[in-house]
């Protein structure tokens, strides 16, 4: 199976390194230019124990793959998440989801065929109706 992960942070990273532990191509996705380049070098930005030699591996087995372009991996997906940051507004608290549907946007414009689309758990119900009607209005 194809995957993208939009967003490489700890949810994408960790969650796109295990599914290609597991033997699926995987392609995770950045727009942090400066991030990609580092996990390209096999920089971890993030501590979880065992993940560097994960990375390393999949990545020399040619099942992980790092990248700042989210049109083509997109176009071959079978599943893309959606991991990207819903950091805390200031003032109420509430998830800023501005990341989550832009992603849904671009998603949307690159997707060529049947494609899964996933959201992280770590958003407000509803999230994934907003998230539907973004893709399919666009």
């Amino acid at each position: 199976m194809k995957i993208v992960m939009i967003g490489s942070g700890y949810v994408g990273l960790v969650s796109g390194t295990c599914f290609a532990d597991f033997g699926h191509d995987v392609v995770c996705m950045d727009k942090a230019a400066e991030k990609i380049e580092a996990l390209k070098r096999g920089e971890i930005p993030i501590y979880e124990p065992g993940l560097d030699a994960l990375v390393e591996s999949n990545v020399r087995s040619g099942r992980l793959t790092f990248t700042t372009d989210l049109a083509g991996p997109v176009a071959e997906a079978d599943v893309v998440f959606i991991a990207v940051g819903t950091p805390s507004r200031r003032g109420d608290g509430h998830a800023d989801l501005s990341y989550v549907y832009a992603a849904a946007r671009e998603i949307a414009a690159a997707v060529k065929g049947f494609t899964v689309v996933v959201t992280k758990s770590t958003v407000p119900v509803g999230t994934g109706d907003e998230v539907e009607r973004i893709i399919r209005e666009t």
